[in-house]
């Protein structure tokens, strides 16, 4: 934020930012970001009284969520938040985080998360915190968005619990089906995307890319994704094709129908690379699919970028295909828990977006507009331009 906006705004609180247990690592380097932001940010504005105090060392609050032996727990926060405008971010897919139930080590599930994310809400609420936003990079539930048959609509239900408590925005990125923020109408909702930050770390990992109609395509896996393909091909200046999905609708395998085959819609790929997007790496096998029938329509080379790298089923087929060179490069964003044997792989970037969120806290924090930050489109052509140069 620069010193003339900086100057024509206040905050609407002091800040305060809780990095729940499995966004420890990127609520530290968010927290980074803004005080180095803020300090710079503050010259000559020191002894203005709404700025008093505004360019702290930290601005990570002291909490904690003891257990029970039983695996109940409680939220607890160990500093005043009266008055503030807090941020909670939470990452529902870290399993690296356990707790001890009955004398045993039990990993935290995503439901675990969400509940601890509540404990720590309704605590804030006793403490009388002025605003609470909650950000949820990857949004929880946020494939269970719509129904087919008799079942819960699991992502709705989230929503509307939180806005029960008192939750005034929800922030989360790449939204499976943004839709599903109709469940709250009267409460925040944003959904920022990552694509300037995955176009930045591409150019930069593979220099001597092309970007023109005759050496780039732009592909998405599926249907679902075809809005997200067609901006990437928009703002890149290049054509998209896209795949769908046949299904047996008559037999359902770990809770989905499975894929039979992909089918291509689109001009050639014969001699391009192309470049994948979407927003989530689950097992992969879908993503993995898609990359094989492209290289053998000819493409040169396959990249992959996907805002959530779960890699669900390990990485074994993940390094076959590279070995193969099906794939090139795989690009993933650190909003979500990545293993270290996730990122030694010589084909993997992860995509730092601490910096992004500290912008988009400080942003809300001064009760600005964001629509800059959600549609970087001139930001992206800046880099289009420089790339070529």
């Amino acid at each position: 934020m620069s010193n003339r906006k900086l100057a024509e705004t206040f905050p609407i609180a002091p800040l305060k930012i809780i990095a729940m247990e499995g966004s420890k690592s990127i609520g530290e380097k968010v927290n980074r970001c803004i005080v180095d932001t803020r300090k710079a940010a503050m010259e000559g504005f020191e002894e203005v009284p709404p700025y008093i105090d505004y360019d702290k060392e930290s601005y990570i609050v002291d909490y904690s969520v003891p257990r029970f032996g039983t695996g109940e727990a409680k939220g607890v926060i160990n500093e005043t938040i009266r008055g503030c405008d807090v941020f909670l971010i939470s990452d529902f897919m870290n399993y690296s985080n356990t707790y001890k139930m009955f004398g045993e080590e039990s990993m935290k599930s995503s439901d675990d998360h969400f509940q601890d994310l509540k404990r720590i809400i309704a605590t804030c609420k006793i403490a009388k915190a002025k605003r609470i936003t909650v950000i949820m990079p990857f949004l929880y539930e946020s494939r269970q968005h719509g129904r087919t048959t008799l079942e819960s609509l699991d992502a709705a239900n989230a929503l509307q619990e939180l806005s029960d408590m008192g939750v005034e925005n929800i922030i989360t990125f790449d939204a499976h089906d943004p839709r599903v923020q109709n469940a709250i109408p009267i409460r925040g909702f944003d959904n920022f995307y990552t694509s300037y930050q995955f176009i930045r770390e591409l150019f930069s990992s593979e220099p001597d890319l092309v970007i023109d109609k005759e050496n780039l395509m732009v592909i998405s896996p599926d249907e679902g994704g075809m809005t997200r393909a067609v901006y990437y091909a928009n703002v890149l200046g290049v054509e998209m094709g896209m795949f769908y999905k046949r299904r047996d609708y008559s037999v359902i395998e770990n809770g989905r129908n499975p894929i039979v085959a992909h089918e291509f819609l689109g001009s050639s790929v014969k001699d391009k690379d192309v470049f994948i997007v979407d927003d989530m790496i689950s097992s992969g096998e879908s993503m993995l699919d898609v990359a094989r029938e492209l290289k053998k329509r000819g493409a040169r080379r396959v990249f992959v970028a996907a805002t959530f790298g779960l890699f669900c089923n390990g990485l074994e087929k993940f390094d076959e295909y590279y070995e193969k060179g099906y794939i090139t490069r795989i690009l993933t964003t650190n909003l979500i828990y990545s293993t270290d044997e996730l990122l030694s792989r010589p084909y993997y970037t992860n995509v730092d977006l601490s910096r992004y969120i500290g912008l988009i806290i400080n942003t809300l924090n001064h009760d600005t507009s964001v629509n800059d930050i959600i549609n970087p489109a001139q930001l992206i052509s800046d880099l289009v331009i420089a790339h070529k140069r």
